[in-house]
C-alpha cells in the first residue's frame, strides 16, 4: 500500500473536519437499517450534506423512535422491507441506482440473540449476504455503485479480556450469537470482497468494499431496551429504580456522531481513491473514555440533577464481556478521522437532547444543531472531566 496523506492540521495543532459537503451533495446513498437510531442520525446529516438518500429497512424498532420524530420520510425514499427478502432488497437497489452503499440493518442486541439465535443469524449474517448479492446483480444491470461499507461491530473479535484495544488484524470469534454474527458477517465481507470485488483483478466487478467496527455508541433518540443509556433514561424520567448489571464492566462508550463521522470520511476515501482504502476499520473512542458501566451511570445520574435509586445486579446466566476496547490507530493514521467529543461532552448532548425532548421542543432540530456543533469542533475542547 503507497503511503497515505497524513489529516489536514491547523496552527493549533487540532485536526480540521474532513467530511466534505462538496462530496456528498447530490451522491446518491442506499442505506439499509435506516428507521434505526444510528440510521435516522445518518439520514439526517447526509441529508444535511445534500446526498440523495433511498433507505431499506423494517417500520422503526421502538416507540417513540428518532426517525419518527423527526419526520425522516419526509426527507428520503423509505422503504419498509425485511433484510432478508432478497428479490425486495434487490429491486429496491436496482430502482435507486445509489454510488454508494451503507449497510446498517442487522438484530443489534447481545442478550436477544440469546433469545432468537436463528433471526440474529438469519439477519446479521444471511443480510449481509443479501445486501452484497444485491450489489453484484445491481452491478450486472449497470448501476455504477462504487462503494460499499459494512457497518458490524466491536464485538466481532475473538473477545481474550485483553487490557489493550483489539486492532483490525486481531482474530475474529464471538461468544455470543450476536457477537459470533457480526464475526460471520466480517468473514462474508472479506470472501466477496476477494471473490467478486477484488479491484486488483481487471476481470472483477468495481466495487470497493470495506468493514466498519464501532464501539458502543450512545446519543439522543435512542430507546432501544437492554441497552444502558435508554435504560438509564427512562428510570431517570420516571424516578423508578434503575437497574444494572456488570458494574465493572469496560466497554468503549462514543457518541454515535463519532463512527458516524468515520463511515462517511471512509466512505469518501474509498469512493476516490477505489481499492486503496477497503479493508477493515475501527472507530471507538480515546482509552480516557474506556470506562466501567458503573462510572458512566454514576456520571449521568450527577450530571442529571435527579436522585434515583439505583440497583446493581450480578447476570451470571448469560455471558457478556468483561473488558472490550478498541485500537483506532489505523483509522487516525490512514483515514485521518478521531473522536472530537469526549464521554463527558457526549452525556452533556444525551441529556440536553432528552430535556429538550421532555419539554416538547422540536428534536429533529435539536439534532441538526448537535450535528453541525460537533462538525464545527475541534479535537481537545474540552479534555478534564467533572467527575471520576
Amino acid at each position: 500500500m503507497e503511503k497515505v496523506e497524513l489529516r489536514e492540521i491547523s496552527n493549533e495543532g487540532r485536526v480540521k473536519d474532513l467530511v466534505d459537503t462538496n462530496f456528498w451533495k447530490g451522491k446518491k446513498v442506499f442505506i439499509t437499517g435506516h428507521t434505526g437510531f444510528k440510521g435516522a442520525w445518518l439520514c439526517l446529516w447526509l441529508h444535511a450534506l445534500g446526498a440523495e438518500i433511498t433507505g431499506y429497512a423494517l417500520k422503526p424498532p421502538t416507540s417513540p423512535s428518532l426517525y419518527d420524530l423527526c419526520r425522516i420520510d419526509e426527507l428520503i425514499n423509505s422503504n419498509i422491507a425485511d433484510i432478508r427478502d432478497l428479490s425486495k432488497l434487490r429491486t429496491a437497489l436496482v430502482r435507486a441506482k445509489p454510488d454508494i452503499v451503507i449497510h446498517l440493518a442487522a438484530q443489534p442486541i447481545v442478550r436477544l440473540s440469546y433469545l432468537e439465535p436463528v433471526k440474529t443469524y438469519e439477519v446479521n449474517v444471511l443480510g449481509t449476504v443479501n445486501i452484497l448479492e444485491s450489489i453484484r446483480y445491481a452491478v450486472n444491470m449497470g448501476i455504477p455503485i462504487k462503494t460499499f461499507i459494512n457497518v458490524t461491530s466491536d464485538k466481532c473479535y475473538e473477545n481474550k479480556e485483553w487490557a489493550w484495544g483489539y486492532r483490525e488484524n486481531d482474530p475474529l470469534g464471538g461468544y455470543d450469537p450476536y457477537s459470533n454474527s457480526k464475526a460471520c458477517s466480517e468473514l462474508i465481507t472479506s470472501a466477496y470482497r476477494n471473490s467478486f470485488f477484488n479491484l486488483k483483478k481487471s476481470q472483477q466487478q468495481g466495487v470497493s468494499i470495506s468493514s466498519a467496527r464501532a464501539g458502543n455508541v450512545i446519543g439522543g433518540g435512542d430507546w432501544t431496551t437492554d441497552r444502558l443509556i435508554p435504560d438509564c433514561v427512562r428510570a431517570l424520567l420516571s424516578s423508578q429504580t434503575l437497574e444494572i448489571r456488570n458494574t465493572n464492566a469496560i466497554r468503549p462508550w462514543q457518541h454515535v456522531l463519532e463512527p458516524l463521522s468515520g463511515y462517511l470520511i471512509l466512505a469518501q476515501k474509498m469512493h476516490e481513491s477505489n481499492c486503496h482504502f477497503a479493508e477493515s476499520w475501527n472507530f471507538g473512542p480515546d482509552y480516557q473514555d474506556e470506562r466501567t458501566v458503573g462510572w458512566l451511570v454514576h456520571l449521568l445520574v450527577k450530571k442529571w440533577g435527579n436522585e434515583i435509586l439505583i440497583k446493581h445486579i450480578q447476570e451470571k446466566k448469560i455471558h457478556e464481556a468483561h473488558i472490550l476496547k478498541l485500537d483506532c490507530s489505523k483509522s487516525k493514521a490512514e483515514l485521518g478521522w478521531y473522536p472530537k467529543w469526549n464521554l463527558e461532552t457526549a452525556l452533556d448532548k444525551v441529556i440536553e437532547w432528552t430535556k429538550a425532548y421532555q419539554a416538547g421542543s422540536d428534536v429533529k432540530e435539536v439534532c441538526l444543531s448537535q450535528i453541525d456543533e460537533y462538525s464545527n469542533s475541534k479535537k481537545g475542547e474540552k479534555d478534564e472531566y467533572s467527575s471520576s
